[in-house]
């Protein structure tokens, strides 16, 4: 086999896939006008920028916008390196094109890193294992977004961008002007020389365009005037007054509405279906019958001439489903097997250091606790929907998707023809979290409009169909045991976790002939990453796989993976009898960033006062995605249940474009993570998701909703993710501050009452 197709096999990645990846450094992935030469208004400087006729400056935008701001991020990164007005760059859908690729992400779907290995654990050795994490690593990516890499991601490529198409005007104007190029300057989009020389940047434009290759730098940091302040987000505007267009507000001339039912039972399928009785109902067109694509259930979809008339057809249509073999999948089922495993098998060691054995030898006192954490589903604000028109060997899809690449992979293996026969629009999400990297909602619309004679039709689920036909976050266990010194800190750390693998089930949703045996790092990220310096330990996973469909949720596996050692490094800090913050500390003596965040913190909420009387702190630390975030929580209880009042977040997210949509981040994400803490779990029975809508899987109500701080820890890193880091923190954090409060421990999801 050869190397690089063992390695894209080994990513899950086949050959059919080919649009958006690409081996670039960061300067080639300016790529050239070229890339953006297919419109007819402007003029392309490279690949990333056009000059309106108006003067106004266009920025392609591969980057979906769910809500954390990334459309009004990368023009602020534009805006700094142009010198032009924030309200004056337009965001243009990027074309497919490999210099689009998300190169940060990639990172997250490797599925080991060298320092987790040793000779002969992996066949073909460490050796290509560096080679793929060192130059795949940095230079291979996928047109998507998610892993909270979009700024991290365009830092470098917007950057140079705007600085090249800035000095490429210069240049113009110079040497139309005949001036050193010195003299002339760029300023809200006006270019000026002396002499009383000026001239709108679209004077120069189609000059610019044409000019030898320009080198030119990004601005230094101490000229900056932009990157690093807050300024409002472009999206506002056309969301307060209606005009944004999410998926479901899509319409079309001629356009048809399709709902959909899928089978009841995980894997199961359709038997028998009465045709008839729902072409009779008022308005339905056409009945399609749904096989599996891309993870999805069997089912049928009714094309009506509207929404609501499709929705009442599949309600009143009479059919029956098979359920598939004599075990459906069972969550409780699962968690047993997880536990089971806990006793069979040592697992695949990401970190090992020192000698863990004889750490646990000579009689040291031994702290020993078994976590949980179940399945949980998405819950968009938005329902899974898309919009198809498949005319004339040509496919059309607008959606609310994480990548458009993705969505072109599903849509031309549906249909039957090329990707370049596919074009993608992405409109904006009503929250993605993950979700909206599947695509089985997108094959699902492009089948049902095979069948509307080349009109466009509109797919949207249910919020029931949504809830029971999710791709779960996986349910996970972990035991973990601490061997103590005379000091009772601890000198050796054993962690065992077990769970299903999100890359072996994706990899086979989107390349079914695929069948990777390679270990899945997202299954054990935030226990061998953990920062503490104990001498000894081995972190480990063992993959357990069932029939229950998983998918990558906010924070992936950090989001069970912090409530797992952060509540685990306090039960130590009780037993030693030691202040929670200083314990940390003293474990994080060689780790300065990780320090400077959590004292930040702790400062902040008066760690060390006494809280008001009812109530107790807690606080938690954890990395992840490039970002360090503590949190400090005030909790009291009501009804025997925490109840949040207070909550203090430092972050250290590297270098920060906006910090308003950083503290946005941070609001957004503690209402989420106490959305998941308190009531998040699906339990299947039988094969059948219990939970199907809001009332039996709650969101956190606004007058439950604790007053949050943000504190930006300065820093000059490179940015770091800010959309998914603080998740993880939260439930270990308030749990730590109801066993404060309390003096009982939970450990497992979601909280139960007291």
């Amino acid at each position: 086999m050869k190397r690089r197709h063992f390695l894209l096999s080994a990513l899950g990645v086949g050959a059919g896939l080919v649009v958006g990846w690409g081996l670039l450094p960061p300067r080639d992935r300016l790529g050239d006008r070229s890339v953006l030469d297919d419109a007819s208004d402007g003029f392309a400087l490279n690949g990333w920028i056009r000059i309106d006729a108006d003067g106004g400056v266009a920025l392609a935008m591969p980057r979906a916008e769910m809500g954390q701001g990334v459309h009004t991020a990368l023009p602020m990164l534009l805006a700094e390196e142009l010198a032009h007005p924030l309200d004056r760059i337009r965001i243009l859908e990027a074309p497919s094109h490999r210099i689009y690729a998300n190169v940060a992400m990639l990172h997250g779907f490797l599925p080991i890193h060298p320092r987790d290995l040793e000779p002969g654990q992996w066949p073909m050795g460490v050796k290509l294992a560096e080679w793929l994490t060192a130059k795949l690593g940095r230079e291979l990516g996928l047109i998507a977004t998610g892993g909270s890499t979009s700024v991290a991601d365009a830092w470098e490529p917007v950057r140079l961008a705007g600085a090249h198409a800035r000095d490429a005007l210069r240049e113009a104007a110079a040497r139309h002007w005949r001036v050193p190029v010195g003299t002339v300057a760029l300023e809200a989009g006006i270019l000026r020389a002396p002499g009383g020389l000026q001239a709108g940047i679209a004077a120069f434009a189609a000059r610019a365009a044409v000019l030898p290759d320009i080198v030119a730098e990004p601005r230094a940091r101490a000229q900056w005037r932009i990157i690093g302040r807050s300024a409002p987000r472009t999206d506002l505007p056309a969301k307060v007054d209606g005009t944004a267009v999410f998926g479901t507000d899509v319409r079309l001339p001629g356009m048809r509405f399709a709902a959909v039912a899928l089978s009841p039972t995980l894997g199961g399928r359709l038997g028998s279906l009465d045709v008839d009785s729902i072409l009779e109902q008022p308005g339905v067109e056409r009945v399609v019958r749904l096989s599996g694509n891309f993870g999805s259930a069997e089912g049928f979809a009714v094309i009506a001439r509207s929404g609501w008339e499709a929705q009442r057809a599949v309600a009143h249509a009479k059919a029956r489903w098979l359920a598939e073999g004599e075990r459906p999948p069972s969550s409780r089922a699962h968690r047993d097997r997880l536990i089971a495993t806990l006793d069979e098998t040592d697992g695949f060691a990401f970190h090992r250091r020192g000698s863990v054995s004889d750490a646990f030898g000579g009689g040291s006192p031994v702290i020993s606790a078994t976590y949980e954490a179940p399945h949980l589903a998405h819950m968009t604000m938005e329902p899974m929907n898309a919009t198809a028109r498949v005319n004339a060997g040509r496919v059309e899809v607008w959606a609310p998707a994480q990548s458009a690449d993705l969505v072109r992979l599903a849509a031309a293996r549906v249909a039957g023809v090329g990707l370049d026969d596919v074009t993608v629009h992405t409109t904006l999400l009503g929250g993605g979290f993950g979700r909206r990297l599947e695509v089985d909602y997108v094959a699902q619309a492009v089948r049902v409009a095979m069948e509307a004679d080349g009109a466009p039709v509109q797919l949207v689920w249910s919020r029931e169909t949504d809830t029971t036909h999710d791709f779960y976050r996986p349910a996970q266990v972990a035991r973990l045991e601490a061997a103590l010194d005379e000091r009772r800190r601890p000198r050796g750390l054993r962690v065992l976790s077990a769970g299903d693998s999100i890359l072996r089930q994706l990899s086979r949703r989107l390349f079914p002939a695929v069948r990777g045996t390679l270990p899945d790092r997202t299954d054990a990220e935030g226990l061998f990453d953990q920062p503490y310096d104990i001498p000894h330990q081995r972190i480990a996973h063992a993959i357990v796989e069932s029939d229950i469909p998983i998918g990558f949720w906010r924070s992936v596996g950090h989001s069970h993976n912090a409530f797992f050692i952060e509540c685990f490094i306090d039960e130590l800090a009780a037993a030693a009898g030691a202040d929670p913050l200083e314990y940390r500390l003293e474990l994080l003596a060689p780790a300065t960033r990780h320090r400077r965040v959590l004292e930040t913190a702790a400062a902040r909420a008066g760690w060390g006062s006494d809280p008001a009387p009812g109530r107790a702190r807690g606080l938690a630390l954890h990395e992840s995605f490039g970002t360090i975030v503590a949190m400090v929580v005030e909790v009291s209880a009501l009804d025997q249940r925490p109840r949040l009042h207070h909550v203090v977040c430092a972050i250290d997210c590297g270098t920060v474009v906006n910090p308003g949509i950083v503290a946005q981040q941070v609001e957004g994400s503690v209402v989420f993570g106490l959305t998941a803490a308190l009531h998040g779990r699906i339990d299947i029975v039988d094969g059948r998701v219990a939970q199907s809508n809001f009332p039996d899987q709650p969101a956190l109500r606004m007058a439950q909703a604790p007053h949050v701080e943000t504190l930006i820890v300065p820093s000059e890193r490179p940015p770091a993710g800010v959309g998914e880091p603080v998740v993880p923190v939260v439930a270990p954090a308030l749990g730590n501050a109801w066993f404060t409060l309390t003096g009982r421990r939970f450990r497992s999801l979601p909280f139960p009452r007291a």
